[in-house]
């Protein structure tokens, strides 16, 4: 497995990889701290791509001026062992100068109509981190498809429409949420859980198997789902609602109804460890 430091390096493996016809380039962004959650998402592009680029890049601009960046966890060596085992061809792991060569205020993308939904809202300027950083990894690789895991599907609903908009040539495939023997929705941050912390977080996982049962029951109404998704997190007072809602998952945007696509999402703080969960209505 290649480790490359450059856009240029990036841009010329992937040039070179495409020039055989027929050849299709996957990428898999992640922040690093692979998990099995990842592990999915590589071998979804290894089965479906000729060559598998992995980028390894701890975003700094979408990350708030209270939040976790400076001790998000960093496992390089063991993410290098991880993404070669799952076959993937292509290590980017660039520095912050290298996709922010001007500062991370020289130039960004937003997606206005979704940037102050759900976690946008939450979280000022995250998702324009997310988009611009995104749209530097699409440029750079030149994919034909890139990866992304539902559990950020709020973020997927976000590069959905960059992609669309900007007319990129990437396919956006979006994997199946990874979980835990107990139901916890894999995630970097787990790690900062102790373990009564992560019997609470058991709650946000809880609360999506129990819209998922209502619905496969017949509720549709969204104010009911809503209303039983709350009663499971005041029985834990010490988790901490971020936003528990039910939306149009292209628009982000609140429905009344539970309509096959729609997305139920749930952000919560279970101590100073802010997690997220979700399911789309079948």
């Amino acid at each position: 497995m290649l480790v490359l430091r450059t856009v240029d390096e990036l841009r010329r493996w992937s040039r070179a990889a495409r020039s055989a016809a027929g050849n299709i380039i996957g990428l898999v962004p992640t922040m690093g701290a692979l998990h099995a959650g990842h592990t999915s998402l590589i071998r979804a592009a290894r089965a479906a791509c000729t060559h598998v680029a992995v980028s390894l890049f701890v975003n700094p601009t979408q990350f708030g001026p209270n939040e976790d960046f400076s001790r998000y966890p960093r496992s390089f060596e063991s993410d290098c062992t991880l993404a070669a085992a799952e076959g993937a061809d292509v290590l980017f792991a660039p520095s912050v100068e290298e996709l922010y060569p001007n500062g991370p205020d020289s130039t960004f993308i937003e997606v206005p109509a979704l940037s102050q939904r759900l976690d946008g809202q939450s979280r000022p300027g995250h998702f324009r981190g997310v988009a611009t950083v995104v749209a530097k990894l699409l440029l750079a690789a030149e994919p034909d498809r890139a990866y992304f895991g539902q559990k950020d599907a709020a973020q997927v609903a976000v590069i959905r429409r960059l992609v669309a908009d900007l007319r990129l040539a990437t396919e956006v495939v979006v994997c199946p949420i990874v979980r835990d023997p107990d139901g916890l929705a894999l995630s970097s941050r787990n790690a900062y859980l102790t373990p009564s912390q992560r019997a609470q977080a058991l709650t946000l996982s809880r609360a999506v198997r129990h819209v998922e049962s209502l619905v496969a029951q017949g509720e549709r109404r969204a104010s009911a789902i809503l209303v039983a998704a709350h009663e499971f997190f005041r029985a834990e007072p010490a988790i901490r609602v971020d936003y528990i809602e039910l939306v149009d998952w292209s628009t982000l945007e609140p429905v009344a109804t539970a309509a096959p696509g729609t997305l139920f999402a749930v952000a919560a703080r279970v101590g100073s460890t802010r997690l997220i969960d979700n399911t789309i209505i079948t």
